[in-house]
């Protein structure tokens, strides 16, 4: 059985450390424990897994964030892969730093990436996994705090969670989105 597993954020150097691209950073993450390597390919840099017998194509769009949909259309399709056994992973503001939220489905909840994913694959019926990045931000300044940069307390943080994430994507593939809810949901 084969898995796409998308990490949004933005390519370019000067997105590298910020908060919309740990679905990135998640990505570097599990490739860098299983020894994948990413290798720049049509609309991304893919890398490929296996975990108990299942394979994990692991997708960074290289396509910017609001437009991730034509890279995670192409992939689906390419692979053969079924949107159930699709998982994004992105930034979520009304989440506290490091929070894991996995759903089976849902709305964009105004994130961009996810909204032009649903509107070019066709639907909001495929799995998310949402990483907390907070929100404390001024009014009317979103766009500023996604685009900043993690402070040093923050990595801290981010380095902690990074393992659990890991784990959660394995876990999707191993066991479905609902069981592995209701082991990292609560975490």
């Amino acid at each position: 059985m084969k898995y796409l597993i998308v990490g949004l954020g933005n390519i370019g150097a000067e997105y590298t450390e910020t908060r919309h691209n740990i679905g990135f950073k998640v990505l570097d993450a599990l490739a860098e424990a299983s020894n994948a390597v990413f290798t720049t390919q049509r609309y991304g840099d893919v890398a490929e897994m296996r975990f108990k017998g299942r394979t994990l194509v692991l997708l960074k769009p290289s396509t910017y964030m609001n437009l991730s949909g034509k890279a995670v259309r192409y992939w689906l399709d390419q692979e053969k892969i079924p949107v159930e056994n699709l998982l994004v992973v992105s930034d979520d503001i009304a989440l506290p730093l490091g929070t894991l939220r996995m759903r089976p489905k849902g709305s964009a909840g105004g994130h961009n990436g996810l909204k032009n994913i649903a509107e070019l694959i066709g639907t909001e019926g495929y799995a998310r996994m949402r990483f907390g990045v907070g929100g404390d931000f001024p009014r009317g300044h979103q766009v500023d705090w996604v685009l900043g940069e993690w402070s040093a307390d923050d990595k801290k943080v981010i380095e902690e969670r990074l393992p659990m994430f890991c784990d959660a994507i394995k876990s999707f593939a191993a066991v479905g989105v609902a069981m592995t809810m209701n082991t990292y949901n609560k975490k």
